[in-house]
């Protein structure tokens, strides 16, 4: 091989380098990270999958930091029997919806480097700190056909309200967590409709859920007050220089009509002045025409003496 094809092939590593790169930066939204992780998890699917077992999946180098399980079941067995993957439990009775028959139960655990992206994206945590990995539980259609337009995302729902349960017994230490001891632990449960949920433990470092989803432990910083009194400051003073900046703006707006106004009225009034002012007499004739009319005022005829002629 010669070195052009060597030049080639280095540029090449190089682009595709950077294009990697360029999609973990871009993975700012918790949605979109989890197509992503899908998209790999069904590209390290096969049919040799033992139904119940749980596999790791392989992620590309820049989503370290995350782990992913998944464990193939059929929609029957799984509500008669329940599951244990990884750090879920589904309990016997969870429901999938829609199921043809057999689905891909994915667990993610984001770890110290992803889990901040949940923080970033829902502004109801202002005020609470993450104390644990946020941990994912999703499940994706399952059939014969692995086509993409088949790994559609299904619903895990129980009808027991810790049908579904969150072990977090393992990430106690995240963050130093031995410093928040005292303080109340949270369960928050991050909905894909923006919003979080914040519920009690139901167990000590246990939380319980009806859905699928993404949860994680969290405590009240002890700068909560502070933190909504500078919010509270930043939205009075935006809203106030808001307002004058309107006031400011509507204000020379009037000035500029009565201006405009006074402007017009000045040149009408020079006009008409300088009509009255011209030496011949002006007519108006139908709207804005002006015309020059003479004086009625002509010679009288003369009468000859001698009307008879002269010959």
């Amino acid at each position: 091989m010669d070195s052009n094809h060597l030049s080639l092939i280095w540029v090449f590593l190089v682009l595709l380098s950077r294009l990697v790169l360029i999609e973990a930066q871009g993975i700012k939204s918790t949605r979109l990270l989890d197509l992503v992780i899908r998209d790999y998890t069904f590209k390290s699917y096969h049919k040799n999958f033992k139904t119940g077992k749980p596999y790791n999946i392989n992620l590309p180098s820049n989503l370290t930091g995350i782990m992913v399980y998944t464990s193939r079941y059929r929609c029957g067995s799984l509500k008669r029997y329940g599951a244990n993957i990884k750090e879920f439990q589904l309990k016997v009775g969870v429901d999938v919806h829609p199921c043809i028959e057999r689905i891909l139960i994915v667990t993610q655990n984001l770890g110290n480097n992803w889990s901040n992206i949940y923080y970033d994206n829902y502004d109801e945590l202002v005020g609470y700190q993450l104390v644990s990995p946020v941990l994912g539980l999703l499940a994706y259609n399952s059939g014969a056909d692995t086509d993409s337009n088949n790994q559609f995302e299904v619903k895990i729902r129980s009808p027991d309200k810790s049908g579904i349960q969150i072990d977090f017994t393992n990430y106690t230490s995240y963050g130093n967590f031995s410093k928040f001891d005292g303080r109340i632990k949270m369960c928050a449960t991050f909905g894909g409709d923006g919003k979080v949920t914040l519920e009690n433990e139901v167990a000590p470092n246990i939380c319980g859920a009806t859905s699928h989803g993404h949860f994680g432990l969290v405590v009240q910083s002890p700068l909560l007050p502070v933190r909504k009194k500078m919010r509270r400051w930043r939205v009075a003073f935006g809203c106030s220089v808001g307002a004058a900046i309107a006031v400011f703006l509507v204000g020379l707006l009037l000035i500029a009509m009565f201006v405009k106004v006074k402007k017009k009225a000045r040149l009408e009034e020079m006009e008409r002045r300088a009509y009255e002012e011209e030496a011949l007499q002006v007519s108006m004739v139908g709207h804005g025409i002006r015309a020059h009319t003479a004086s009625a005022t002509r010679t009288a005829p003369r009468i000859e003496q001698n009307p008879r002629p002269p010959w």
